[in-house]
């Protein structure tokens, strides 16, 4: 598969010793770009295709180096601090490079299949003796089919156990190609109403409860995980309504993980100089997780708290 091998994809972070991304010890590289723009967002800077600058602000001294070295005259200094145009910046990293405080970091690189492959079948050996593997994520690794695929395939040719971390949002023809070289899908349920999904994600849900209906048919095994939103998906309501669809659609053999929110989204929007993009969910107590497994094991459901 020479063509595949030198697929290129863009990836913004590979991260070892994943104990929450599937079973055992994995390595887990995470793609970006997404089709959708979830309000609570964990990784705003895996939204888009392209790399994109992170901005501390609080360790820039205004020193001006940044905006000498911008090709796009995307920066200046105001108040002592560089700001950045995003509207204009590429994401080409020159200003990273100057920068003496390191208040800027480049998110997001090109790399050939090939080369993220051997990154992560580096660590083959813990994956050998923990039941462990590769996953993929983002983002949302189906934004890039064909790269995806091509690193699956290179570790399955390999032995490595692959898994697909996916919100599922993508034409069936397109998972399809992905799925033949995945051992296990961990799919997410973010909320049951398509008009509730579309305000809250930015899309319906239809398409993603339906290619989790045919994977399940397909016989791929497959993990659901459903985030724990306080005010905007933690209603009893839609609560019954996601335990339901998987106990009934999918079977209630399958595991749920159910997932708290946390507020490390909050952090990168500031990174990325997106503050007004936050939101003000606080995380769930942990009696509010209790009461909601509660919920899913109802349905007969195999609960976890937690990745």
């Amino acid at each position: 598969m020479t063509g595949g091998r030198d697929i290129t994809g863009v990836v913004f972070n590979i991260q070892r010793y994943s104990i929450h991304d599937g079973p055992g010890i994995r390595t887990t590289a995470f793609l970006k770009g997404c089709p959708l723009r979830c309000l609570w967002c964990q990784n705003p800077e895996s939204q888009t295709m392209r790399p994109e600058i992170f901005f501390v602000s609080e360790s820039c001294t205004g020193c001006g180096a940044c905006t000498l070295a911008c090709p796009q005259g995307a920066i200046e200094v105001i108040e002592g601090r560089s700001r950045t145009n995003r509207a204009l910046c590429i994401g080409c990293g020159k200003c990273t490079e100057v920068c003496p405080n390191e208040a800027r970091t480049l998110v997001g690189r090109n790399a050939a299949a090939q080369e993220v492959f051997q990154e992560l079948a580096a660590d083959d050996i813990f994956y050998q003796r923990s039941g462990g593997g590769v996953t993929l994520s983002g983002g949302e690794p189906l934004a890039q089919p064909g790269f995806a695929a091509a690193v699956f395939r290179l570790s399955r040719e390999a032995s490595i156990h692959t898994v697909l971390d996916t919100c599922g949002h993508a034409p069936w023809e397109t998972m399809r190609q992905v799925l033949e070289y995945v051992d296990l899908v961990l799919y997410d349920f973010k909320h049951m109403d398509p008009e509730q999904h579309e305000r809250y994600t930015g899309v319906s849900n239809e398409m993603m409860l339906e290619n989790a209906k045919r994977i399940h048919r397909l016989g791929i095994p497959m993990l659901a995980r459903v985030p724990v939103i306080p005010g905007y998906n933690d209603a009893a309501e839609n609560l019954v309504a996601t335990a339901s669809f998987i106990a009934t659609e999918l079977g209630d053999a399958i595991r749920v993980h159910l997932l708290p929110y946390h507020r490390l989204g909050e952090t990168k929007h500031e990174r990325m100089e997106q503050q007004d993009k936050s939101i003000a969910a606080q995380p769930p107590s942990e009696e509010d997780m209790e009461e909601t497994r509660k919920v899913f094991e109802s349905f007969g459901l195999e609960v976890y708290l937690g990745g």
